[in-house]
């Protein structure tokens, strides 16, 4: 594994709790942190602007407090994840408060950014940058990222087409820094797998949208709980970027999923339902296709308990299938 050294001895189980627009508040991110993961937030989830500072204070002060009480379980770092298209009109104010704040860990989306790596960089900071296939992943890289986070088919809100498979073995084949991987992940089992893929991390993030610590619909948690991989919609309509969203929430909508129009992708515009007066992420909502194994809506510290319960399983059952092969296996030639 490449982990950061950020990241030594800080984690419970290898995981990235993914930035969540609109649902990942303060509470569900220090819930992540005191359970052993790396809690994150969309700097926009902050409005308005000013309340960015308010928020990282507050994410500060309350993870120092639990690591003072827990000197021999310290949280882990968070992360706040910078959207630095060009249509952020915010980039500029949301980076100086990470500066301020000196946070540990910035995911950037949707452009590569060196100055915004730079900045970041200068105080000790880290850089994730999400791609969708390899190009982007070596861009980000030139750029200065300090890691990638793969988003392949399956993932929730936006996403890209690639197999995980394909893509982690494509990046795998130049780049050996840390690498996480995003895509239909909600089980422990599944963060075990991303590693024998060759990914240093999970990356999950639908699984959190069903937990009581998240700022969304009771509506919405409840339909992920009712929902599997069959009920995910691919499209662009809503922002103008491809992305997948829960069937049940486009029909609720007026809509219907069989028969969605593309949209302008030069008219992206995060949240604004592009062509229709249905808001991504207000009334459509994201979704990853791993929510089959979302059965109930726990606290984030009973879904990381879950998590790590199930990799360590998972991880004990590969070490016996490993020493059962190797039993099996002849001699090696002198």
């Amino acid at each position: 594994m490449s982990l950061p050294p950020i990241l030594k001895d800080r984690l419970s189980i290898p995981v990235i709790g993914s930035p969540l627009f609109i649902v990942s508040v303060p509470d569900l991110v220090i819930a992540q942190c005191k359970a052993g993961i790396v809690g994150s937030f969309p700097a926009l989830n902050a409005r308005p602007a000013e309340k960015l500072d308010e928020w990282l204070t507050q994410i500060k002060e309350e993870l120092a407090a639990y690591d003072r009480a827990h000197p021999d379980r310290p949280s882990a770092p968070f992360a706040v994840n910078q959207i630095v298209h060009k249509s952020n009109d915010r980039l500029d104010h949301d980076m100086e408060m990470c500066v301020k704040h000196k946070v540990p860990i910035v995911i950037t989306s949707l452009g590569a950014r060196e100055e915004v790596n730079r900045a970041i960089q200068s105080y000790g900071g880290i850089v994730l940058h999400d791609i969708i296939n390899n190009r982007f992943a070596r861009k980000a890289v030139e750029k200065g990222a300090d890691g990638l986070v793969a988003v392949a088919a399956g993932a929730g809100g936006h996403a890209g087409i690639m197999s995980p498979l394909a893509l982690i073995q494509d990046i795998r084949e130049w780049w050996q820094g840390p690498l996480i991987l995003s895509g239909a992940i909600a089980t422990g089992r599944a963060v075990a797998a991303a590693q024998a893929m060759g990914a240093d991390m999970g990356y999950i993030g639908t699984a959190f949208v069903a937990t009581k610590e998240a700022n969304a619909p009771e509506t919405y948690k409840n339909m992920i709980v009712a929902s599997d991989g069959g009920d995910i919609v691919y499209t662009n309509l809503f922002t103008g970027v491809h992305g997948n969203y829960l069937r049940p929430s486009i029909v609720a909508a007026g809509m219907d999923p069989e028969n969605l129009p593309e949209s302008d992708a030069s008219k992206m515009n995060f949240g604004s339902g592009g062509n229709t007066k249905a808001k991504a992420w207000r009334d459509i909502w994201g979704s990853g296709q791993g929510i089959g194994a979302v059965k109930s809506v726990p606290s984030a510290g009973e879904l990381v308990a879950r998590l790590t319960r199930e990799y360590d399983e998972a991880l004990a059952e590969m070490a016996g299938l490993h020493q059962a092969r190797q039993s099996r296996l002849r001699p090696a030639a002198e």
